[in-house]
């Protein structure tokens, strides 16, 4: 016996305790287990217990209550998993999965045939939706009345069934979701399709069961003379289990079904060469054949459908999207809305303005792009962040003989057909029977008519009609139906007209009853006619298809149809970014002050500006130590004169995050690496291949320690050296092999030791030639040639380049550089200057510099950009600044030899054109 009063049941109010130990009492025993009474109390509290429910003396009264009922004693938990158990089951079967018949749920079923019943059907005037949804509640549908009308209006809805079962007449909603109007408003009938599905439902083809009452009998399925569970499929959820059934085109299923009549052993291949996938009522196109494949074989697959879209030009030169056809099931009110938060949030960027012009002769909603926008690449973030792709997930489970099952393709269409095979058979019995019976009254009224003196004359001469009945059969044998039929036959039929007549019906029944018989000896000739009536419906009913299918697999990116072109992208100091085709700027006529590069803050320069291509990665690692990856065609286009978009509002930076540094590549080798380098004096190399991943919120890019923070990373290869400047004035080079290389989630190791409150200013990667630019707090600067400085192991102190005064302040910046550079040089105060790096003087390592700026009191210098200002006849592959070794002309050159200098490639005159004013 399970104790239901166990620990927990101090403090319980006493009655309480008393109904639940009763309650937990065994079947076998009258004892009552309670833990807070002795037996004397159990006694007391039995007696309690009888003055309150009736005698409880086990006698012939034992158990009833005051109203005469039984009370019967039950375990809680066993009751409790009982009741679950058959709401499961009357959940699965009665409910929430259609039949694998007739592909209807009991909802579906009902609401057809009390319209069939009640003759609200095609060629009969439409009926006010109340009424039937009333009719099938109090018939055969004892639920809510607008789980009923809800039902009814998806029928009708062409958005959502391939074939509409229902012709409704009024506001039935729309695909915007829109609901319909109440049902008192609207009116129905059905549809000519659902006919098909009722039909020779009178010639005991299905079974029938009693309704919820026992006061009529209901349809257990329908005869469906098509393939009703794939053309229009199925979505429900029940207890444990859900189903997602595709529709298909009408046509397609029916040849299908033909193809596996004809050939029984049918491969999944075979059948999707006439039936190639689902046909969604809503057109769209699917990505790919692997998914349908596999829900074709094992009754579960994942299919991405995409909205279908085109590309219109205006006479304004700007670009649309227009989509005329969205995926099945899709809300085209709510993937506006969400467009429209994706534009404000400036997480899709391009897009100017958006409408629907949709109207009955179909779908159309526009997308206005901004002027310079690629259309695809709206197109590809369209897809990625909104319903205009979506996946389909087909699991297909249907009742089996009234048990769940998950079918494929070939079980499917087999169930179907062995139902098709028994509604036929079954339809030709009740047809033969009935063909017999009329030809057996027929051969009766032909004998009668051979003797029909004899037969008026008994008939005269009877006194009742049992008599009569009685004579005619002793005299030739009649049966009782044909002794009935003669007398109630009328005197017109004794006419000879009459008797041709009879004849002539009678030679057609013998024609049907030994089609019929041979019909039902013969299977095949069966399987024949289910063909034939199949092709019929499809013949009247079936249209072409809606839905596209593509051989590209859903993984295909959009990214194929953006040409993959170079960019302009530009990074500046405050994290503003951009890009920029390089033809933007080619089409210009140089003159002699060039073009506009970007209309920037005051307070603002250009930090970072590379040339890479649409298809290229880029990698923002913060100051956090995380990274970010985009692809350069998801970075927003800009105009020459444009600042662009924050980087806050295209990554999901944490307040007080920003751009640390910023790496291009197309792939990310194994053989290639990346050197950080932290404000503390930590350095880290860490294979590129393991930052080939990424995740929305960023991935850890190194594991910083507390109260340090990422300064710089650059791509390294075997040979560089390594230069690390701090805020004291010394500066360290040794070589990357030093540092051995690690995981992408480690700390690294020591690459500069320092004293007091020094800080790491910055890192460069160098082969040896070139010049370390350096500049102080308060202004002071100089330009030293990398050869002068030592080569040390990493973890020293490094050594002095530049001779350190209180005057000077700390230093502030360094950069390698070399005569094609020209250099911005920041304040705190928002104070900018430019100056070619020819024109600051070269000196020794441990010289003291000369003033490059003046700083005003309270203010001081916090920041250097660097930036290519010679041309380069020859073109060469486009190199992002401070990710390749920097390849500089020697000390005291002025004109650089292009075998010595660092090769951006063909973006050096588009990089002139942004410096010019």
């Amino acid at each position: 016996m399970n104790n239901t009063t166990g620990a927990g049941s101090e403090g319980m109010p006493d009655d309480l305790k008393r109904l639940l130990a009763r309650a937990s009492e065994d079947e076998d025993t009258q004892d009552v287990y309670d833990p807070d009474a002795d037996v004397d109390e159990e006694e007391e509290d039995d007696g309690e217990l009888e003055e309150s429910f009736g005698s409880n003396d086990r006698g012939d009264d034992a158990g009833l209550d005051v109203n005469g009922g039984r009370l019967q004693e039950s375990e809680f938990g066993h009751e409790m998993k009982q009741s679950f158990i058959e709401y499961s089951m009357s959940v699965i079967t009665a409910r929430a999965l259609p039949d694998v018949r007739d592909g209807l749920k009991p909802v579906h079923r009902r609401i057809l045939y009390a319209m069939n019943m009640s003759g609200v059907t095609p060629n009969k005037a439409h009926k006010k939706s109340a009424w039937t949804v009333g009719e099938v509640i109090g018939k055969y549908h004892p639920h809510g009345d607008s789980a009923v009308y809800d039902t009814m209006v998806r029928m009708a809805q062409w958005f959502s069934m391939r074939t509409p079962l229902v012709d409704g007449h009024g506001n039935f909603g729309n695909i915007d979701g829109d609901g319909a109007a109440a049902m008192r408003y609207t009116e129905s009938r059905l549809a000519r399709p659902a006919m098909e599905l009722l039909r020779d439902l009178n010639k005991d083809t299905v079974d029938f069961q009693p309704n919820y009452d026992g006061t009529l009998s209901e349809p257990v399925v329908l005869p469906a003379h098509f393939p009703h569970l794939l053309v229009n499929g199925c979505q429900g959820i029940a207890v444990g289990m859900a189903t997602n059934i595709a529709p298909h085109n009408l046509g397609e299923a029916v040849e299908a079904t033909c193809y596996l009549i004809d050939n029984p052993d049918a491969t999944v291949d075979e059948l999707m060469k006439i039936m190639p996938g689902p046909d969604f009522p809503t057109g769209a196109v699917i990505m790919g054949t692997d998914g349908i494949r596999e829900s074709y074989e094992t009754g579960r697959g994942s299919i991405t459908v995409r909205a279908k879209a085109h590309v219109e030009s205006t006479k304004t030169g700007k670009n649309r999207l227009v989509f005329t056809e969205i995926p099945y099931m899709v809300n085209k009110g709510t993937l506006q809305e969400k467009i429209a938060t994706l534009v404000n949030e400036k997480r899709i960027e391009g897009i100017s303005d958006m409408r629907d012009e949709s109207t009955q002769k179909g779908l159309r909603l526009v997308i206005e792009l901004k002027k310079g926008v690629i259309p695809q690449v709206v197109l590809n973030n369209l897809y990625k962040y909104t319903s205009l792709q979506t996946t389909f997930g087909a699991n297909n489970l249907a009742l089996v003989n009234g048990v769940p099952k998950c079918l494929s393709l070939r079980e499917m269409l087999q169930y179907y057909i062995d139902h098709q095979v028994d509604v036929v058979t079954r339809r030709t019995r009740f047809d033969l029977k009935k063909a017999q019976a009329r030809a057996h009254i027929l051969e009766g009224y032909l004998m009668a008519l051979d003797h029909i003196d004899e037969v008026i004359s008994i008939i005269r001469s009877s006194q009742t009609d049992t008599e009569a009945s009685a004579r005619l059969i002793d005299r030739f044998g009649f049966s009782p139906e044909q002794t009935a039929a003669i007398l109630e036959m009328r005197l017109r039929r004794l006419t000879g007209l009459e008797r041709d007549k009879i004849e002539a019906e009678l030679n057609d029944l013998r024609t049907a009853i030994a089609y019929y018989e041979d019909l039902l000896a013969h299977e095949d000739k069966i399987l024949g006619v289910i063909k034939d009536e199949m092709r019929d419906v499809a013949r009247r009913f079936a249209d072409k298809r809606r839905t596209e299918i593509t051989h590209a697999e859903k993984d295909l990116d959009v990214e194929d149809l953006i040409a993959d072109e170079d960019m302009v992208v530009t990074i500046t100091h405050t994290g503003y970014v951009k890009r920029i085709p390089v033809a933007a700027y080619r089409a210009q006529k140089r003159g002699g002050k060039g073009v506009t590069g970007a209309n920037l803050k005051e307070d603002d320069v250009i930090d970072e500006m590379f040339i890479a291509s649409t298809h290229e990665f880029v990698l923002f690692f913060s100051n956090r130590g995380k990274v970010y990856r985009l692809k350069v065609h998801e970075l927003p286009v800009g105009t020459r004169q444009a600042r662009g978009t924050a980087i806050v509002n295209l990554l999901p930076f944490e307040e007080g995050e920003k751009i640390a540094s910023v790496i291009s590549c197309r792939e990310f080798p194994e053989d290639e690496y990346l050197m950080f380098a932290t404000a503390s004096g930590m350095v880290k190399k860490t294979v590129m291949s393991a930052y080939d991943r990424s995740r929305r919120d960023g991935i850890i890019a190194i594991n910083l320690r507390n109260g340090d923070h990422l300064l710089d990373v650059r791509r390294v290869r075997e040979g560089d050296k390594i230069i690390m400047a701090t805020t004291a004035g010394k500066a360290i080079m040794f070589s990357e092999d030093q540092v051995r290389a690690t995981g992408r989630d480690t700390s690294g190791v020591r690459g500069i030791t320092m004293k007091g409150d020094a800080k790491v200013l910055g890192m460069e990667i160098t082969n040896g030639k070139g010049e370390l630019f350096v500049i102080t707090e308060r202004g002071y600067g100089k330009r030293t040639p990398i050869a002068d400085y030592p080569e040390h192991n990493r973890g020293g102190q490094g050594v002095y380049t530049i001779q350190m005064t209180e005057r000077k302040g700390a230093l502030a910046a360094m950069k390698v550089v070399g005569p094609q550079h020209e250099l911005f040089i920041i304040t705190e105060g928002a104070t900018v200057i430019r100056v070619k790096t020819v024109e600051i003087s070269q000196t020794g390592r441990a010289t003291q510099g000369v003033k490059m700026m003046s700083v005003a009191d309270g203010d001081r210098v916090t920041a250097v950009a660097r930036m290519t200002s010679a041309k380069k006849k020859a073109k060469a592959p486009a190199v992002a600044e401070g990710q390749e070794a920097l390849d500089l002309t020697a000390a005291g050159e002025v004109t650089p030899d292009p075998e010595d200098r660092v090769d951006i490639g063909n973006g050096d005159e588009v990089l002139e054109d942004l410096l010019e004013e």
